[in-house]
C-alpha cells in the first residue's frame, strides 16, 4: 500500500472511530417515570424528564389539593351504599368508584409530597393574624370544590334506605363526577398548568373515567325507571 492510501485509510478509519464513539456515548439514557393509578410506566428521554422537574404551577397544586377533598366525599357516598344501598349493579360500581378514588388519593397525596407541598389548602397561609385578632373565621373556609354535595343532600343521602338510597346515590353521583370534570376542564384552561407529564396523565384520566362512569350512571337510572 502506497503511503498515501496509506494516510487516507488512517484519516478513514479515524473518522469512522469518532463517528461511533458520538453514536454509542451520545445516546441518551431513557428515564422511568411511574405511571397513574392503573396506568403503565412510561420511558422519558432526558429532555422530556425535564418537564417532571418543573415546579408546578398554583392551578396545578390546587387542583390535586381539591381533587382530594373531592375525591374523599365521593369515597363517603360509597361507604354508605354499602349499607344503605340495594340494587346489586349500583352497589358494583360503587365498590369500582370506592377502589379507584382511594388508590387516586393516594397517588395525589404522593404527588403533593414528593413535591414537598401540604396536602391540603390553607387559606389562612400567609396572613398575618396579628393584624386582625378579631377577624371571623367562618368565612375563611375553602369553598365546595363544583360538584360537591352539599351538607343537606348528605344528610338526605344518610337517611335514605333501599332503592330510594341507589336513586340518590346515582344522581348525586352524576352530579359529582360532572363536578370533577369541571376541575379538570378548568385545569387545563390555566395558562401553564398541566405541564407536568404525571398530573397531565392523571388529570386526563380522571375525565376519562369519570365521563364514562357518568354514561355508565345514566344508563342504569333510565333502567330503573
Amino acid at each position: 500500500m502506497a503511503l498515501k492510501d496509506f494516510i487516507v485509510m488512517r484519516v478513514w478509519l479515524a473518522g469512522a472511530l469518532a463517528l461511533c464513539a458520538a453514536s454509542c456515548f451520545g445516546q441518551q439514557v431513557p428515564i422511568v417515570q411511574p405511571g397513574a393509578p392503573g396506568q403503565a410506566n412510561k420511558m422519558l428521554t432526558p429532555a422530556t424528564a425535564n418537564g417532571v422537574k418543573r415546579a408546578p404551577s398554583k392551578a396545578d397544586v390546587d387542583f390535586m389539593q381539591g381533587m382530594i377533598m373531592h375525591h374523599n366525599q365521593a369515597v363517603e357516598m360509597t361507604e354508605l351504599l354499602k349499607v344503605q344501598g340495594k340494587d346489586p349493579e349500583v352497589k358494583g360500581l360503587g365498590l369500582r368508584i370506592d377502589v379507584s378514588q382511594t388508590d387516586e388519593m393516594r397517588y395525589m397525596k404522593q404527588w403533593l409530597t414528593d413535591r414537598d407541598l401540604p396536602l391540603e389548602n390553607d387559606p389562612m397561609a400567609g396572613m398575618d393574624m396579628s393584624k386582625n385578632p378579631n377577624m371571623d373565621m367562618s368565612s375563611m373556609a375553602m369553598p365546595a370544590m363544583p360538584g360537591m354535595l352539599t351538607a343537606a343532600q348528605m344528610a338526605t343521602l344518610r337517611k335514605a334506605h333501599g332503592a330510594d338510597f341507589d336513586h340518590l346515590f346515582l344522581t348525586g353521583m352524576i352530579q359529582h363526577h360532572t363536578g370533577a370534570l369541571t376541575m379538570v376542564k378548568e385545569l387545563f384552561s390555566n395558562p401553564g398548568a398541566g405541564q407536568d407529564p404525571q398530573l397531565f396523565d392523571f388529570a386526563s384520566d380522571v375525565d376519562n373515567t369519570q365521563q364514562a362512569e357518568i354514561d355508565i350512571m345514566r344508563h342504569m337510572l333510565k333502567e330503573k325507571k
